[in-house]
């Protein structure tokens, strides 16, 4: 069963209009003690992380509004031991700007709205792409991340 769309999210898909996206920042590594070429990876544990940062509305020049949303996407390899962060082996991480072209001016809260519901599913092929080639140069695990995967 398809989710309800609200009035306010269903305001900003008919006014927000997809223009770009790219890659803000990343980050890679494997530690100093891990190497993948020579470590049973079937034993690494893998999570995931995907978080909506903010949103910015920004005039570009006298008619014209620009939606920026910053979203950050992560994935890290962890031996299974009690403490989970002293064994991250490898990470990948991005945060992605999708851009879009405003019609009107939209209250924030329906920004934001569009923001947490909508905007990855622009940001997510970049993502799938990005993470596949981090992971073969890295010589990590290759990861196949569904077309789309957004907890509700």
């Amino acid at each position: 069963m398809a989710a309800k769309v609200s009035k306010k999210l269903q305001q900003a898909i008919e006014t927000l209009k997809i223009q770009d996206v790219y890659l803000k920042s990343t980050q890679a590594q494997c530690e100093d003690d891990f190497d993948p070429k020579s470590t049973d990876l079937d034993e690494l544990l893998v999570q995931q992380m995907h978080t909506v940062r903010k949103s910015e509305v920004l005039q570009v020049n006298d008619a014209e509004l620009l939606v920026r949303i910053y979203v950050r996407l992560g994935t890290r390899w962890l031996s299974p031991s009690e403490s989970e962060e002293s064994n991250i082996k490898a990470f990948i991480e991005a945060d992605f700007i999708a851009e879009y072209q405003m019609a009107e001016l939209l209250e924030q809260d329906i920004v934001d709205e569009f923001a947490l519901k909508n905007a990855s599913f622009h940001v997510w092929p970049y993502w799938r792409e990005f993470l596949s080639a981090q992971c073969e140069r890295l010589r990590l695990p290759r990861v196949v991340l569904p077309t789309v995967q957004f907890s509700k």
